[in-house]
């Protein structure tokens, strides 16, 4: 039985990932930050363990044919920069990819990351990108559109009765659902392809993704379009405003949204699919609301 070794097991595509490969009869190994945060996760074996720290990942890819890392920070506020998680914890699971003669290492990576080297989100994994290409280790590059989860921005906007969009709403996306995301990941590997620029099987406009967003609330559209411009100052202003955690996301939006994000086609899950769960889930949730009930002293 083939070995995957997962990095990032616990975020939103890496639980994707082991699933995706133990559907296909890998043995998975789940590398998590603690055991107590790793349910539910289609692992066979969990290990604790600090990537940030290499002594702590030595011996723990012994007998592994493949790591897939999709590893690196979000909106975590435990004092980590990009550069020591995206760069340094990456790197540092390479190293002991390499000693321990895995075949292939998959990075996940980002579309079009040229053309936003200026956002140290994207620079860190860029720097690990080429260290991974020139390594001895086997590698494969996913470089993703975006998730179907970024896109709930755009829902959330139409939920609060309005959709703002930067210039004329034209530049293109073809988002993708993790679960596709995770079985073309896979095929990759498989296939020992290099590079993939991939994305979902549908592409908008940023307008059209609004219009859909308030298409599935059964709500008229109502959109502003902004001068860029005001684009091009928040970029400006946010890291002088607000903390890394909410700063770093929000710039690689923005920087994202001015830029064509279209991969190769791939997967069977849509994007209306998903906003009309996400809608549906809402409701649920509304009507019938968790309680707790407070004994009266």
């Amino acid at each position: 039985m083939k070995r995957v070794f997962i990095a990032g097991a616990t975020g939103y595509l890496g639980r994707y990932l082991c699933a995706e490969y133990q559907s296909r009869g890998w043995y998975v190994i789940a590398l998590v930050r603690k055991t107590t945060h790793a349910a539910p996760i289609a692992a066979d074996q969990l290990i604790e363990a600090q990537a940030t720290e290499p002594a702590a990942l030595h011996g723990s890819m012994t007998g592994v044919d493949v790591v897939v890392s999709c590893l690196g920070i979000t909106r975590q506020a435990d004092g980590l920069r990009y550069w020591d998680v995206d760069y340094q914890a990456n790197l540092n699971l390479l190293r002991e990819a390499e000693r321990a003669g895995v075949e292939r290492f998959a990075f996940v990576h980002v579309l079009r990351a040229a053309d936003m080297a200026q956002l140290p989100m994207v620079a860190s994994k860029s720097a690990f990108v080429a260290d991974l290409q020139n390594s001895e280790t086997a590698a494969t590059v996913i470089a993703p559109t975006g998730y179907f989860s970024d896109m709930d921005d755009f829902l959330k906007m139409a939920q609060a009765g309005r959709v703002w969009l930067f210039g004329d709403g034209s530049k293109k996306i073809n988002p993708i659902h993790g679960a596709d995301l995770a079985a073309a990941t896979a095929d990759a590997v498989e296939a020992g392809v290099d590079w993939l620029d991939v994305g979902g099987p549908d592409v908008f406009a940023q307008r059209e993704l609004a219009e859909l967003a308030f298409a599935c609330l059964g709500t008229a559209p109502r959109i502003t379009f902004l001068p860029d411009i005001v684009r091009r100052l928040a970029l400006r202003v946010l890291p002088l405003v607000a903390p890394r955690r909410v700063s770093g996301p929000a710039r690689f939006f923005l920087t994202a949204l001015a830029l064509d994000m279209v991969g190769a086609r791939h997967g069977t899950q849509h994007l209306k699919d998903h906003f009309e769960d996400s809608i549906a889930a809402k409701r649920t949730a509304r009507i019938h609301p968790t309680t707790i009930e407070r004994k009266k002293s």
